[in-house]
Protein backbone atom coordinates (compact mmCIF):
# COMPACT_ATOMS: atom_id res chain seq x y z
CA UNK A 1 0.00 0.00 0.00
CA UNK A 2 1.62 3.39 -1.32
CA UNK A 3 1.06 6.74 0.50
CA UNK A 4 -2.23 7.59 -2.04
CA UNK A 5 -3.44 4.21 -1.78
CA UNK A 6 -3.29 4.44 2.24
CA UNK A 7 -5.09 7.97 2.08
CA UNK A 8 -7.94 6.46 0.13
CA UNK A 9 -7.98 3.48 2.34
CA UNK A 10 -7.77 6.06 5.53
CA UNK A 11 -11.07 7.37 4.69
CA UNK A 12 -12.80 4.70 3.87
CA UNK A 13 -12.07 3.09 7.53
CA UNK A 14 -12.90 6.26 8.75
CA UNK A 15 -16.33 6.49 7.04
CA UNK A 16 -16.91 2.94 7.98
CA UNK A 17 -16.24 3.42 11.97
CA UNK A 18 -18.30 6.59 12.01
CA UNK A 19 -21.70 4.13 10.40
CA UNK A 20 -20.64 1.43 12.86
CA UNK A 21 -20.95 4.49 15.68
CA UNK A 22 -24.01 5.49 14.37
CA UNK A 23 -25.85 2.56 14.35
CA UNK A 24 -24.48 1.41 17.31
CA UNK A 25 -27.74 1.71 19.59
CA UNK A 26 -29.34 -0.53 17.15
CA UNK A 27 -27.19 -3.46 17.26
CA UNK A 28 -27.61 -6.62 20.07
CA UNK A 29 -25.29 -5.77 22.59
CA UNK A 30 -23.90 -9.18 22.73
CA UNK A 31 -22.12 -10.78 20.19
CA UNK A 32 -24.43 -13.56 18.18
CA UNK A 33 -22.63 -16.49 17.25
CA UNK A 34 -21.25 -19.45 18.54
CA UNK A 35 -17.84 -20.73 19.79
CA UNK A 36 -15.86 -21.17 17.00
CA UNK A 37 -17.90 -19.49 14.52
CA UNK A 38 -15.23 -17.60 12.66
CA UNK A 39 -12.50 -20.83 12.36
CA UNK A 40 -14.82 -22.10 9.33
CA UNK A 41 -15.42 -18.61 7.59
CA UNK A 42 -11.42 -18.42 7.47
CA UNK A 43 -9.12 -20.13 5.36
CA UNK A 44 -6.62 -22.63 7.05
CA UNK A 45 -3.37 -21.31 6.07
CA UNK A 46 -2.51 -17.45 4.98
CA UNK A 47 -2.63 -16.02 1.38
CA UNK A 48 0.28 -16.99 -0.96
CA UNK A 49 -0.31 -13.55 -2.66
CA UNK A 50 -1.66 -10.45 -0.99
CA UNK A 51 -5.05 -9.59 -1.48
CA UNK A 52 -6.96 -6.08 -2.45
CA UNK A 53 -7.76 -4.16 0.42
CA UNK A 54 -10.80 -2.99 -0.29
CA UNK A 55 -11.70 -7.33 0.35
CA UNK A 56 -9.87 -7.75 3.53
CA UNK A 57 -11.75 -4.27 4.86
CA UNK A 58 -15.14 -5.78 3.42
CA UNK A 59 -14.60 -8.76 5.43
CA UNK A 60 -13.98 -7.33 8.73
CA UNK A 61 -17.32 -5.95 8.61
CA UNK A 62 -18.90 -9.52 7.22
CA UNK A 63 -16.63 -11.53 9.61
CA UNK A 64 -15.27 -9.59 13.02
CA UNK A 65 -18.03 -7.23 13.81
CA UNK A 66 -20.41 -10.15 14.46
CA UNK A 67 -18.57 -11.78 16.69
CA UNK A 68 -17.74 -8.58 18.78
CA UNK A 69 -19.72 -6.99 21.96
CA UNK A 70 -20.49 -4.05 21.89
CA UNK A 71 -18.41 -2.66 25.01
CA UNK A 72 -19.63 0.90 23.44
CA UNK A 73 -23.05 0.74 23.48
CA UNK A 74 -25.53 2.56 25.30
CA UNK A 75 -26.88 0.09 27.01
CA UNK A 76 -23.74 -1.89 27.99
CA UNK A 77 -23.39 -2.04 31.93
CA UNK A 78 -21.62 -4.98 32.62
CA UNK A 79 -18.01 -5.10 34.20
CA UNK A 80 -16.61 -1.64 34.09
CA UNK A 81 -16.77 0.78 31.10
CA UNK A 82 -13.85 0.75 28.53
CA UNK A 83 -13.45 4.36 26.99
CA UNK A 84 -13.79 4.82 23.35
CA UNK A 85 -13.17 8.35 22.36
CA UNK A 86 -12.59 9.97 18.58
CA UNK A 87 -9.93 12.12 20.05
CA UNK A 88 -8.43 8.80 21.79
CA UNK A 89 -8.79 6.87 18.33
CA UNK A 90 -7.46 9.80 16.38
CA UNK A 91 -4.51 9.76 18.89
CA UNK A 92 -3.84 5.83 18.73
CA UNK A 93 -3.67 6.68 15.02
CA UNK A 94 -0.89 9.52 15.45
CA UNK A 95 1.10 7.38 18.26
CA UNK A 96 0.55 4.00 15.63
CA UNK A 97 1.95 6.20 12.59
CA UNK A 98 5.62 6.93 14.10
CA UNK A 99 5.81 3.36 16.17
CA UNK A 100 8.14 5.21 18.65
CA UNK A 101 9.27 2.27 21.09
CA UNK A 102 10.13 4.84 24.10
CA UNK A 103 12.28 2.99 26.27
CA UNK A 104 14.63 5.89 26.99
CA UNK A 105 14.58 9.68 26.58
CA UNK A 106 16.67 9.17 23.54
CA UNK A 107 14.45 6.93 21.52
CA UNK A 108 12.13 9.59 21.11
CA UNK A 109 12.45 12.61 23.46
CA UNK A 110 8.75 13.91 22.80
CA UNK A 111 7.52 10.13 23.87
CA UNK A 112 9.11 10.73 27.48
CA UNK A 113 8.26 14.52 28.28
CA UNK A 114 4.74 14.76 27.16
CA UNK A 115 4.16 11.48 29.58
CA UNK A 116 5.58 13.82 32.55
CA UNK A 117 3.97 16.58 31.35
CA UNK A 118 0.36 14.66 31.32
CA UNK A 119 0.57 12.62 34.17
CA UNK A 120 1.37 15.76 36.17
CA UNK A 121 -1.70 17.51 34.68
CA UNK A 122 -3.76 14.35 35.58
CA UNK A 123 -2.01 14.42 39.20
CA UNK A 124 -3.54 17.81 39.00
CA UNK A 125 -6.72 17.69 38.26
CA UNK A 126 -7.12 14.59 40.74
CA UNK A 127 -5.74 16.82 43.53
CA UNK A 128 -3.10 14.73 44.04
CA UNK A 129 -0.07 15.41 46.30
CA UNK A 130 2.65 17.58 44.94
CA UNK A 131 4.96 14.21 46.18
CA UNK A 132 3.82 12.37 43.23
CA UNK A 133 4.28 15.27 40.33
CA UNK A 134 7.26 14.15 38.09
CA UNK A 135 8.20 17.89 37.85
CA UNK A 136 9.03 17.75 41.61
CA UNK A 137 12.31 14.89 40.29
CA UNK A 138 11.19 13.08 44.11
CA UNK A 139 7.73 10.89 42.61
CA UNK A 140 6.15 11.22 39.25
CA UNK A 141 3.58 9.04 37.08
CA UNK A 142 3.98 6.69 34.47
CA UNK A 143 1.52 5.06 31.68
CA UNK A 144 1.29 1.35 32.14
CA UNK A 145 -0.99 -0.82 30.54
CA UNK A 146 -3.45 -2.30 32.55
CA UNK A 147 -4.06 -2.22 36.40
CA UNK A 148 -2.44 -5.81 36.87
CA UNK A 149 0.86 -4.40 35.92
CA UNK A 150 0.67 -1.08 37.67
CA UNK A 151 -0.31 -3.54 40.77
CA UNK A 152 3.07 -6.21 39.51
CA UNK A 153 5.18 -3.33 39.53
CA UNK A 154 4.52 -1.68 42.66
CA UNK A 155 4.50 -5.32 44.23
CA UNK A 156 8.26 -5.74 42.85
CA UNK A 157 9.43 -2.64 44.21
CA UNK A 158 7.65 -3.38 47.63
CA UNK A 159 9.74 -6.66 47.12
CA UNK A 160 13.14 -4.84 46.81
CA UNK A 161 12.14 -2.38 49.54
CA UNK A 162 11.67 -4.87 52.14
CA UNK A 163 14.55 -6.67 51.27
CA UNK A 164 16.56 -4.02 51.47
CA UNK A 165 15.73 -3.27 54.54
CA UNK A 166 15.41 -6.58 55.66
CA UNK A 167 18.33 -8.59 54.46
CA UNK A 168 17.92 -11.47 56.07
CA UNK A 169 14.46 -12.06 55.67
CA UNK A 170 13.52 -15.37 53.49
CA UNK A 171 11.59 -14.67 50.20
CA UNK A 172 9.07 -17.84 51.33
CA UNK A 173 8.43 -16.02 54.26
CA UNK A 174 7.20 -12.75 52.37
CA UNK A 175 3.28 -11.84 52.07
CA UNK A 176 1.57 -9.56 49.80
CA UNK A 177 -2.19 -8.69 51.46
CA UNK A 178 -4.69 -8.14 49.19
CA UNK A 179 -8.92 -8.42 50.45
CA UNK A 180 -12.20 -10.53 50.15
CA UNK A 181 -12.54 -7.96 47.68
CA UNK A 182 -9.82 -7.11 45.82
CA UNK A 183 -8.97 -7.50 42.45
CA UNK A 184 -7.79 -11.32 41.10
CA UNK A 185 -4.69 -9.63 39.99
CA UNK A 186 -3.66 -9.58 43.53
CA UNK A 187 -3.40 -13.50 43.48
CA UNK A 188 -2.06 -13.40 39.94
CA UNK A 189 0.97 -10.80 41.09
CA UNK A 190 2.10 -14.14 43.90
CA UNK A 191 1.72 -16.69 41.06
CA UNK A 192 3.70 -14.58 38.98
CA UNK A 193 6.34 -13.74 41.73
CA UNK A 194 6.10 -17.58 43.99
CA UNK A 195 5.00 -15.30 46.89
CA UNK A 196 2.40 -15.99 49.15
CA UNK A 197 -1.21 -13.96 49.18
CA UNK A 198 -3.30 -13.50 51.93
CA UNK A 199 -6.95 -11.80 51.16
CA UNK A 200 -8.11 -10.38 54.34
CA UNK A 201 -11.82 -11.08 54.99
CA UNK A 202 -14.30 -8.02 54.72
CA UNK A 203 -17.13 -10.22 53.71
CA UNK A 204 -17.99 -11.68 56.92
CA UNK A 205 -19.46 -9.29 59.65
CA UNK A 206 -18.73 -6.12 57.50
CA UNK A 207 -21.80 -5.32 56.07
CA UNK A 208 -22.34 -2.18 58.16
CA UNK A 209 -18.41 -1.40 56.83
CA UNK A 210 -19.71 -2.11 53.48
CA UNK A 211 -17.45 -4.64 52.96
CA UNK A 212 -14.07 -2.29 53.55
CA UNK A 213 -10.81 -2.81 54.38
CA UNK A 214 -10.05 -0.61 58.07
CA UNK A 215 -6.85 -0.24 59.99
CA UNK A 216 -8.60 -2.71 62.71
CA UNK A 217 -8.58 -5.49 60.50
CA UNK A 218 -5.12 -4.60 58.96
CA UNK A 219 -3.56 -4.58 62.31
CA UNK A 220 -5.15 -7.99 63.01
CA UNK A 221 -3.53 -9.81 60.73
CA UNK A 222 -0.30 -8.63 60.47
CA UNK A 223 0.17 -9.65 64.17
CA UNK A 224 -0.95 -12.70 63.30
CA UNK A 225 1.51 -13.05 60.43
CA UNK A 226 4.13 -12.19 62.47
CA UNK A 227 3.45 -14.37 64.83
CA UNK A 228 3.74 -17.37 62.27
CA UNK A 229 7.42 -15.30 61.10
CA UNK A 230 5.58 -14.33 58.23
CA UNK A 231 6.98 -10.62 56.75
CA UNK A 232 3.49 -8.77 55.42
CA UNK A 233 5.24 -6.63 52.74
CA UNK A 234 2.67 -4.84 50.53
CA UNK A 235 -1.11 -3.98 51.26
CA UNK A 236 -3.43 -3.21 47.72
CA UNK A 237 -5.78 -1.53 48.94
CA UNK A 238 -8.51 -0.71 46.92
CA UNK A 239 -10.53 2.33 46.51
CA UNK A 240 -13.92 1.17 43.76
CA UNK A 241 -13.52 -3.09 43.88
CA UNK A 242 -15.37 -4.97 41.52
CA UNK A 243 -17.61 -6.89 42.65
CA UNK A 244 -19.14 -4.34 44.84
CA UNK A 245 -17.66 -0.75 44.62
CA UNK A 246 -16.54 -1.28 48.43
CA UNK A 247 -13.78 1.58 49.35
CA UNK A 248 -10.99 0.61 52.16
CA UNK A 249 -10.18 3.33 54.24
CA UNK A 250 -6.97 4.86 52.89
CA UNK A 251 -6.18 7.03 56.23
CA UNK A 252 -6.61 4.58 58.75
CA UNK A 253 -5.11 1.48 57.49
CA UNK A 254 -2.67 4.34 56.32
CA UNK A 255 -2.03 5.62 59.68
CA UNK A 256 -2.02 1.90 61.39
CA UNK A 257 0.81 0.98 58.93
CA UNK A 258 2.94 4.17 59.66
CA UNK A 259 2.58 4.00 63.08
CA UNK A 260 3.14 0.10 63.08
CA UNK A 261 4.59 -1.52 60.33
CA UNK A 262 6.53 1.31 58.19
CA UNK A 263 8.07 -0.84 55.95
CA UNK A 264 4.90 -2.39 54.43
CA UNK A 265 4.14 -0.53 50.67
CA UNK A 266 0.20 0.98 50.39
CA UNK A 267 -0.61 0.68 47.04
CA UNK A 268 -3.98 2.36 46.03
CA UNK A 269 -5.79 0.46 43.48
CA UNK A 270 -8.59 2.91 42.37
CA UNK A 271 -8.39 2.05 38.52
CA UNK A 272 -12.11 2.73 37.75
CA UNK A 273 -13.10 4.74 40.47
CA UNK A 274 -9.94 6.65 40.82
CA UNK A 275 -11.16 9.10 38.49
CA UNK A 276 -14.06 10.32 40.21
CA UNK A 277 -11.32 12.30 42.06
CA UNK A 278 -11.64 15.17 39.61
CA UNK A 279 -15.06 15.94 41.30
CA UNK A 280 -13.97 18.04 44.10
CA UNK A 281 -17.35 16.75 45.83
CA UNK A 282 -16.20 13.49 45.34
CA UNK A 283 -12.81 13.60 46.60
CA UNK A 284 -13.88 12.77 50.27
CA UNK A 285 -15.52 9.77 49.56
CA UNK A 286 -12.85 8.60 47.37
CA UNK A 287 -10.04 9.08 49.98
CA UNK A 288 -8.29 11.55 48.66
CA UNK A 289 -6.37 13.07 51.86
CA UNK A 290 -6.08 9.15 53.00
CA UNK A 291 -4.15 8.68 49.58
CA UNK A 292 -2.17 11.93 49.47
CA UNK A 293 -0.83 11.14 52.96
CA UNK A 294 0.10 7.70 52.81
CA UNK A 295 0.37 5.89 49.65
CA UNK A 296 3.56 4.67 47.86
CA UNK A 297 1.29 4.02 45.16
CA UNK A 298 -1.88 4.80 43.68
CA UNK A 299 -3.37 3.54 39.83
CA UNK A 300 -6.13 5.05 38.02
CA UNK A 301 -7.17 3.49 34.77
CA UNK A 302 -7.88 6.31 32.38
CA UNK A 303 -9.45 3.82 29.90
CA UNK A 304 -12.05 2.59 32.49
CA UNK A 305 -14.08 5.93 33.18
CA UNK A 306 -11.47 8.09 32.00
CA UNK A 307 -12.73 8.79 28.22
CA UNK A 308 -8.98 7.42 26.61
CA UNK A 309 -8.85 4.18 24.99
CA UNK A 310 -7.36 1.40 25.89
CA UNK A 311 -4.55 0.82 27.20
CA UNK A 312 -3.84 3.83 29.78
CA UNK A 313 -3.17 2.58 33.19
CA UNK A 314 -1.71 5.78 35.34
CA UNK A 315 0.42 4.76 37.94
CA UNK A 316 1.72 7.11 40.20
CA UNK A 317 4.48 6.68 42.95
CA UNK A 318 5.80 8.56 46.08
CA UNK A 319 9.39 8.19 45.45
CA UNK A 320 10.28 7.32 42.10
CA UNK A 321 13.98 5.77 43.52
CA UNK A 322 11.53 3.19 44.77
CA UNK A 323 10.80 1.59 41.30
CA UNK A 324 14.30 2.62 40.17
CA UNK A 325 15.98 0.69 42.21
CA UNK A 326 13.79 -2.25 41.73
CA UNK A 327 13.78 -2.43 37.96
CA UNK A 328 17.07 -0.49 36.40
CA UNK A 329 18.98 -2.86 34.03
CA UNK A 330 21.50 -0.90 31.69
CA UNK A 331 23.26 -2.92 29.36
CA UNK A 332 26.17 -0.75 27.56
CA UNK A 333 23.97 -0.47 24.47
CA UNK A 334 20.86 1.05 26.25
CA UNK A 335 23.07 3.46 27.87
CA UNK A 336 23.33 7.39 26.58
CA UNK A 337 25.18 10.30 27.38
CA UNK A 338 21.82 12.09 29.23
CA UNK A 339 20.78 8.78 31.13
CA UNK A 340 24.26 8.67 32.45
CA UNK A 341 23.62 12.34 33.68
CA UNK A 342 21.11 11.94 35.12
CA UNK A 343 19.50 14.61 33.69
CA UNK A 344 16.05 13.18 31.96
CA UNK A 345 13.64 10.25 33.12
CA UNK A 346 14.11 6.86 31.07
CA UNK A 347 10.76 5.08 31.56
CA UNK A 348 11.53 1.89 30.82
CA UNK A 349 12.88 2.02 34.51
CA UNK A 350 9.75 2.53 35.17
CA UNK A 351 8.24 -0.60 34.96
CA UNK A 352 8.68 -4.49 33.62
CA UNK A 353 8.95 -4.45 30.01
CA UNK A 354 11.30 -2.58 27.92
CA UNK A 355 9.52 -0.93 24.57
CA UNK A 356 6.84 1.13 25.43
CA UNK A 357 3.83 2.72 23.32
CA UNK A 358 3.63 6.30 23.34
CA UNK A 359 0.13 6.15 25.32
CA UNK A 360 0.49 10.10 26.54
CA UNK A 361 -0.54 11.00 22.93
CA UNK A 362 -4.17 9.50 23.07
CA UNK A 363 -4.26 11.07 26.71
CA UNK A 364 -3.09 14.77 25.85
CA UNK A 365 -5.69 14.69 23.03
CA UNK A 366 -8.28 13.87 25.41
CA UNK A 367 -7.50 16.15 28.72
CA UNK A 368 -7.07 18.79 25.79
CA UNK A 369 -9.97 18.05 23.99
CA UNK A 370 -12.86 17.62 26.73
CA UNK A 371 -10.72 19.87 29.53
CA UNK A 372 -11.35 19.14 33.15
CA UNK A 373 -14.51 20.45 33.05
CA UNK A 374 -15.41 17.74 29.94
CA UNK A 375 -14.15 15.20 32.69
CA UNK A 376 -16.73 16.40 35.42
CA UNK A 377 -19.97 16.86 33.37
CA UNK A 378 -19.37 13.51 32.02
CA UNK A 379 -18.65 11.80 35.74
CA UNK A 380 -21.92 13.89 37.05
CA UNK A 381 -23.89 12.16 34.17
CA UNK A 382 -22.91 9.03 34.82
CA UNK A 383 -23.39 8.93 38.21
CA UNK A 384 -26.60 10.88 38.12
CA UNK A 385 -28.02 8.09 35.55
CA UNK A 386 -27.05 5.51 37.90
CA UNK A 387 -29.07 6.76 40.97
CA UNK A 388 -31.70 7.09 38.81
CA UNK A 389 -31.67 2.93 38.09
CA UNK A 390 -30.81 2.25 42.18
CA UNK A 391 -34.21 4.45 42.64
CA UNK A 392 -36.04 1.67 40.94
CA UNK A 393 -34.40 -0.74 42.70
CA UNK A 394 -35.44 0.76 46.02
CA UNK A 395 -38.97 1.39 45.06
CA UNK A 396 -39.43 -2.12 43.44
CA UNK A 397 -41.27 -4.52 45.43
CA UNK A 398 -39.25 -7.96 44.07
CA UNK A 399 -35.70 -6.23 43.77
CA UNK A 400 -33.24 -4.65 46.73
CA UNK A 401 -29.71 -3.54 46.56
CA UNK A 402 -27.37 -5.35 48.07
CA UNK A 403 -24.79 -2.78 48.58
CA UNK A 404 -25.63 1.02 48.51
CA UNK A 405 -24.55 2.22 45.09
CA UNK A 406 -21.03 3.25 44.86
CA UNK A 407 -20.44 6.16 42.02
CA UNK A 408 -21.88 4.67 39.08
CA UNK A 409 -22.43 0.75 40.06
CA UNK A 410 -25.40 -0.33 41.61
CA UNK A 411 -25.29 -4.21 42.86
CA UNK A 412 -28.96 -5.73 43.65
CA UNK A 413 -30.41 -8.89 43.45
CA UNK A 414 -33.89 -10.30 43.49
CA UNK A 415 -35.47 -10.79 46.39
CA UNK A 416 -39.70 -11.04 47.19
CA UNK A 417 -40.95 -11.90 49.87
CA UNK A 418 -43.89 -14.04 48.11
CA UNK A 419 -40.89 -16.02 46.86
CA UNK A 420 -39.26 -16.91 50.38
CA UNK A 421 -40.88 -20.00 51.34
CA UNK A 422 -38.39 -20.87 53.95
CA UNK A 423 -37.43 -17.25 55.59
CA UNK A 424 -35.31 -14.62 54.22
CA UNK A 425 -32.54 -15.73 55.65
CA UNK A 426 -32.51 -18.53 53.33
CA UNK A 427 -29.48 -17.69 51.19
CA UNK A 428 -29.37 -20.43 48.99
CA UNK A 429 -32.68 -20.53 47.82
CA UNK A 430 -32.32 -16.89 47.19
CA UNK A 431 -29.03 -17.29 45.52
CA UNK A 432 -30.73 -20.20 43.28
CA UNK A 433 -34.06 -17.86 42.59
CA UNK A 434 -31.30 -14.90 41.53
CA UNK A 435 -28.88 -17.45 39.01
CA UNK A 436 -32.47 -18.17 37.61
CA UNK A 437 -33.00 -14.63 37.15
CA UNK A 438 -29.59 -13.98 36.01
CA UNK A 439 -29.62 -16.98 33.03
CA UNK A 440 -32.90 -15.55 32.06
CA UNK A 441 -31.25 -12.07 31.87
CA UNK A 442 -28.32 -13.29 29.62
CA UNK A 443 -31.04 -14.03 26.89
CA UNK A 444 -31.74 -10.45 26.28
CA UNK A 445 -29.36 -9.08 24.16
CA UNK A 446 -30.36 -5.98 24.52
CA UNK A 447 -28.18 -4.93 27.45
CA UNK A 448 -25.56 -6.58 29.24
CA UNK A 449 -24.50 -6.52 32.81
CA UNK A 450 -22.52 -8.96 34.76
CA UNK A 451 -23.03 -11.02 37.98
CA UNK A 452 -21.25 -11.37 41.34
CA UNK A 453 -20.78 -12.68 44.74
CA UNK A 454 -20.32 -11.00 47.75
CA UNK A 455 -20.19 -12.57 50.94
CA UNK A 456 -21.87 -16.06 49.85
CA UNK A 457 -24.76 -13.60 48.26
CA UNK A 458 -25.22 -13.88 44.54
CA UNK A 459 -25.92 -10.61 42.91
CA UNK A 460 -26.04 -8.53 39.46
CA UNK A 461 -23.68 -5.36 38.62
CA UNK A 462 -24.97 -2.75 36.55
CA UNK A 463 -22.38 -0.30 36.05
CA UNK A 464 -23.20 3.22 33.85
CA UNK A 465 -19.95 4.18 32.28
CA UNK A 466 -20.42 4.14 28.29
CA UNK A 467 -20.31 7.56 26.85
CA UNK A 468 -23.48 6.86 24.84
CA UNK A 469 -25.62 5.94 27.38
CA UNK A 470 -28.52 8.30 28.15
CA UNK A 471 -31.35 8.33 30.28
CA UNK A 472 -34.12 6.19 27.72
CA UNK A 473 -31.21 3.69 28.06
CA UNK A 474 -31.49 3.48 31.80
CA UNK A 475 -35.31 3.34 31.87
CA UNK A 476 -35.42 0.38 29.14
CA UNK A 477 -32.89 -1.56 30.70
CA UNK A 478 -34.82 -1.14 33.96
CA UNK A 479 -37.87 -2.40 31.98
CA UNK A 480 -36.01 -5.45 31.08
CA UNK A 481 -35.04 -6.45 34.17
CA UNK A 482 -38.43 -5.70 35.71
CA UNK A 483 -40.41 -8.07 33.34
CA UNK A 484 -37.15 -10.87 33.48
CA UNK A 485 -37.68 -10.66 37.83
CA UNK A 486 -41.45 -11.04 37.24
CA UNK A 487 -41.29 -13.87 34.61
CA UNK A 488 -38.84 -15.55 36.86
CA UNK A 489 -40.84 -15.40 39.60
CA UNK A 490 -44.30 -16.48 37.90
CA UNK A 491 -42.47 -19.51 36.95
CA UNK A 492 -41.98 -20.24 40.65
CA UNK A 493 -44.94 -22.31 42.36
CA UNK A 494 -44.26 -21.10 45.78
CA UNK A 495 -44.43 -17.44 44.74
CA UNK A 496 -47.75 -18.32 42.37
CA UNK A 497 -49.44 -19.68 45.49
CA UNK A 498 -48.43 -16.98 47.57
CA UNK A 499 -49.35 -14.60 45.45
CA UNK A 500 -52.73 -15.43 45.06
CA UNK A 501 -53.22 -16.03 48.33
CA UNK A 502 -53.17 -12.22 49.47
Amino acid sequence: MDIEQFRKAGYDAIDRICDYYYSLRERPVVAQVEPGYLRPLLPERAPEKGEEWSNIADDYQKLILPGLTHWQHPSFFAYFPTASTFEGMLGDLYSSSTANPGFNWSASPACTELEAVVMDWAARMFGLDSAFLNDNNAGGGVIQTTASDSALTAIVAARVRYITEHPDTPLESLVIYVTTQTHSFGKKAGLVLGLRVRALDVDAGLREHRWALNGEGLKAAVEQDRAKGLHPFVLIATVGTTSSGAIDRIADVGAVIRDNYPSIWLHVDAAWAGITLACPELREEAQLSGINEYADSLCVNFHKWGLTNFDASALWVRDRRRLIDALDITPEYLRTKHGDAGTVVDYRNWHLSLGRRFRSLKLWFVLRSFGIEGFQSYLRRCISLNNAFAAHVRDSPIFELVTPPSFALTVFRLLPSQALPNGDGDVAHVNALNRSFWTALQTRHQLLLTQTEIGGVFCVRLAVGAARTEIADIENAWRIIENVGQEVLESLSDYTVAKQSQ
